[in-house]
């Protein structure tokens, strides 16, 4: 027996169609680092949206087969970017301007891009990449930057529009296609940290559930009531989801474009006052350094979304002292990233929460999740046995792009052979299907035939107050296989010396786990969406460009 329920597609569309109509007030406020933002109301990001689609359609030529990059802060035109593109049955392509020329190259080819919006500020980065993308048919600049930068172009480049003057005198209205809700939406790249970096392509259909997920009150809970912050770069993971959840739901989004530094972002919040915001931890450590040297009012926001990376839990009891709620989330590009959200149960005081509040968080309905041990059997949920977390759910990937005018679909061994995912994350899982993940698996060291975590040493050392980041990676031992590497980077004015911080250690982690080579950086080189960027580390103290003390 089928059902009676209309069969009425899911569509990034419907997400542009509501928001713009039933939340038409709600706004999008982009900083300029002047006295006044941009402010720009959801109603008018519509109808600007449709003529964007209607400027690609009538002057770029964009077809549903089109791939169309974006090379963009964090802005309102990136947000009619976001609806408008896949809404015309085209694919978003989120662009990392923080990745390698090398990479983007190969990333912008390999997608086939015909279209590339770019933010002027951002033609440095892209112009000496142009003769290196044969894809590339037209190129759209939005906001101020050098157009000087393009002169040198020559007649077998793209054409050049800029972004206004293209979509000015357009319809304000667009039919949009009724698509397949399985149809490419969206697609990111992984950073390529190990060979070439792999395309994720999200459905409408992804897009959609995950979007409801994200309102949800077991995951971020916003509502037309809220203002987020969206730090989180909309070329990582499409920002979390949070433009396509915010335009279904009508929470106005504050966007800091280029503005990302800890002064800039403690004015946006004082000054605009919103209630939830969304980023990496490094992010959360620099603001917290820059309101305890200069103080401003950060008590507006309600909840703070920290994925990306493990937030130290030192770092939750500083914003606790101030008024906010750090709350942990796990994801990845191919979990679109929404997997897990560390809200407690409801009915807990706050020394009853704090245990949960330190996990990853727990699984959302649409997750499905399981660990596999190293003999390939799967593990109980009972808090203790480790093994490597797999998934599975409607906004998981289940294959990479194969790339333009190739396969659809590569096979990969990050995929097991019954479809699910293998994230590469080591960890437990609570009978009530709470996450905490121990480490990375490629992070994971082994010494003399037992593990040590590097994020449970990262976070111990975190908490030392004298302490501004610290990383942890194996190295070579003759002995024991593996040891740990400490590098520490401390806050100004600093006294403590290694032998201080190997005994503050010694007061929380075993032993036999603490590290005997220390190393002082000036800062934790950093991937580019800002996580520890753990091979750098290796790769230098191989080198020996690290200056590496070592206490027996």
């Amino acid at each position: 027996m089928l059902s009676t329920m209309q069969d009425v597609p899911l569509l990034i569309s419907r997400i542009l169609t509501h928001g713009s109509t039933i939340h038409g007030k709600s706004q999008v406020t982009t900083w300029t680092g002047e006295a006044e933002p941009h402010r720009r109301s959801f109603a008018e990001v519509g109808a600007r949206a449709a003529q964007l689609a209607h400027a690609l359609r009538d002057s770029c030529g964009v077809t549903d087969a089109s791939a169309i990059g974006t090379l963009m802060w964090n802005n309102a035109e990136h947000v009619e970017a976001y609806l408008a593109i896949p809404s015309m049955g085209a694919v978003l392509h989120t662009l990392n301007l923080r990745l390698p020329a090398e990479q983007l190259i190969w990333i912008v080819n390999h997608a086939a891009d015909r279209v590339v919006i770019v933010n002027g500020s951002l033609l440095p980065l892209l112009a000496p990449l142009l003769p290196h993308l044969p894809t590339l048919e037209h190129l759209v600049v939005s906001g101020p930057g050098d157009r000087s930068l393009l002169d040198d172009i020559d007649g077998g480049g793209p054409q050049i529009h800029e972004y206004e003057e293209l979509i000015a005198g357009r319809p304000t209205t667009y039919d949009w296609p009724q698509l397949d809700e399985r149809s490419a939406a969206a697609m990111c790249y992984t950073s390529g940290t190990t060979g070439d970096p792999k395309g994720v392509v999200y459905s409408h259909r992804s897009i959609y559930l995950h979007s409801m997920q994200v309102n949800m009150s077991e995951s971020m809970a916003l509502t037309d009531q809220d203002t987020t912050l969206v730090v989180v770069p909309q070329f990582h993971v499409n920002a979390w989801g949070l433009p396509h959840a915010t335009f279904m739901s009508g929470v106005s989004m504050l966007m800091p474009d280029r503005f990302l530094q800890p002064a800039p972002l403690a004015d946006m919040i004082e000054r605009e006052r919103p209630t939830h915001a969304a980023a990496v931890p490094t992010i959360w450590q620099g603001l917290l350094a820059e309101v305890t040297a200069h103080p401003r009012d950060l008590t507006s926001m309600r909840n703070v979304t920290i994925g990306g990376a493990a937030c130290p839990p030192s770092l939750m009891e500083a914003y606790d002292k101030i008024g906010v709620r750090l709350c942990h989330a796990w994801g990845m590009t191919e979990t679109s990233p929404l997997g897990t959200m560390s809200n407690p149960p409801a009915g807990l005081s706050a020394e009853e929460e704090w245990p949960y509040r330190i996990t990853q968080g727990r699984f959302p309905a649409g997750v499905e999740a399981r660990l596999a041990g190293s003999d390939g059997a799967f593990l109980p949920w009972d808090g203790v046995s480790a093994g490597e977390l797999e998934v599975r759910g409607p906004w998981i990937a289940g294959a990479y792009f194969g790339g333009a005018g190739g396969e659809d679909f590569r096979p990969d061994d990050k995929f097991s052979p019954d479809g699910w995912l293998r994230t590469g994350d080591v960890g437990v899982i609570s009978p009530d299907g709470y996450l905490t993940l121990t480490d990375r698996a490629k992070d994971v060291i082994k010494s003399g035939g037992e593990w040590i975590s590097s994020q449970e040493l990262e976070n111990a050392l975190m908490a030392h107050p004298e302490v501004a980041e610290a990383a942890v990676v194996a190295v070579p031992d003759t002995k024991w296989g593996e040891r740990p590497l400490a590098t520490v980077v401390l806050r100004p004015g600093a006294t403590v010396d290694y032998a201080a911080l190997k005994a503050f250690l010694a007061t929380r982690i075993a032993k036999w786990q603490l590290p005997e080579r220390w190393a002082l950086v000036e800062a934790v080189p950093k991937t580019s969406v800002g996580k520890f960027d753990k091979k750098v580390i290796r790769r230098q103290y191989a080198d020996g460009e690290l200056d590496v003390t070592e206490l027996r």
